[in-house]
């Protein structure tokens, strides 16, 4: 795998990982759309030591997905250290710690946002990716804490760059908070004064607008975005155009039907399995979220039995007209999850 350079700059915005959604065929969509750099499903280290299943659906890559960061999740240190040799001699080279995911199943296990309760066990766990890695090639993704009462993301900063970290995201919500109420930006601003190394910032971009305004009240160096891509994979694009000058315009049906049809075509090449099938029926309906008719276009969808009906009812996208009473994009406190709450999207 290709070990260019991370892309660290503002019209250089990175695709979260999506549990559930940020697989290779997305990953490379996105990629069309002007994403510089994306990240995995989130992949468990236990999986990958013991054979969980799915971990190597995760793992899928091609070399049009570079650069990719392998996102990993878990509690255990000696089991991190005896999972990234693997993953070295497979090629990849840069890694994430989920230490932001705030759903029960995850936390109940002690990883993700629950990381944030236990440092120590945060820092063992550090030191087994970054000396297996080497420094820089590892960031973390954070929360402000795992409790309003807690709040330690600045020392849990501070402390990972010193030990090595290539970078830092930063969700600012408390891991009790899930997606409710807003996202506290001006923390981003305050982490990225307080460490030597990149802050990416991520909660709440749910428009190409959204990122242009955290960016400017920030200072930080980069965004990722996460649920905005999925009602909006080009919101990389319009980013990308807002930072350049260039006119912008709101997402239109037609667009989108044009980004659905070429998810579908990227999940036929790329994977072409039934359960490729099943998931791009599902996603399709939120690029039509916003949208007059996205009730009868997702019975439409899940009622296509092969590719070629699956890219005809698609295609219907761009007849949809614009719904002023519904929102364009996913709204705070809003996760809208067809496949249960393990599948939050970024975490």
């Amino acid at each position: 795998m290709s070990n260019v350079p991370l892309p660290f700059a503002p019209e250089s915005p990175w695709l979260a990982p999506l549990a559930g959604y940020s697989d290779l065929p997305f990953r490379t969509l996105c990629r069309k759309y002007g994403a510089a750099c994306a990240e995995t499903e989130m992949v468990s280290a236990k999986g990958l030591v013991f054979g969980g299943y799915g971990s190597e659906r995760l793992l899928a890559t091609a070399p049009i997905d570079s650069p990719v960061v392998v996102q990993l999740f878990g509690s255990e240190p000696e089991i991190f250290a005896r999972a990234m040799p693997p993953l070295l001699e497979r090629g990849f080279t840069r890694f994430d710690l989920n230490c932001g995911c705030s759903v029960r199943k995850v936390n109940k296990s002690g990883s993700g946002s629950a990381l944030l309760a236990r440092p120590e066990l945060l820092y063992r766990i550090a030191a087994a990716m970054i000396g297996a890695a080497g420094p820089g090639n590892v960031g973390f993704k954070l929360r402000l804490g795992f409790t309003p009462d807690d709040e330690n993301f600045l020392d849990v900063g501070r402390r990972l760059a010193d030990m090595g970290a290539g970078w830092l995201t930063l969700h600012p919500r408390t891991g009790r908070q899930l997606f409710s109420g807003q996202a506290r930006w001006a923390a981003i601003g305050e982490l990225a004064r307080a460490v030597p190394i990149p802050v990416l910032a991520s909660g709440d971009l749910f428009f190409a607008e959204d990122a242009a305004r955290c960016l400017a009240e920030t200072g930080c160096a980069g965004v990722m975005f996460a649920r905005g891509a999925l009602t909006d994979p080009m919101i990389f694009r319009r980013l990308r155009d807002i930072l350049a000058g260039r006119p912008t315009a709101p997402r239109t049906a037609a667009e989108l039907a044009e980004a659905a049809l070429t998810h579908i075509d990227l999940c036929r090449e790329l994977d072409g399995t039934p359960h490729a099938f099943r998931a791009i029926r599902t996603f399709l309906p939120r690029y039509a979220k916003g949208f007059h008719g996205i009730r009868a276009l997702r019975q439409s969808l899940l009622e296509c039995p092969d590719w070629r009906a699956l890219r005809e009812a698609a295609a219907s996208i761009a007849e949809l007209t614009p719904d002023p009473g519904q929102p364009q994009a996913f709204i705070p406190g809003e996760t809208a999850l067809p496949q249960g709450d393990e599948n939050t999207p970024g975490c």
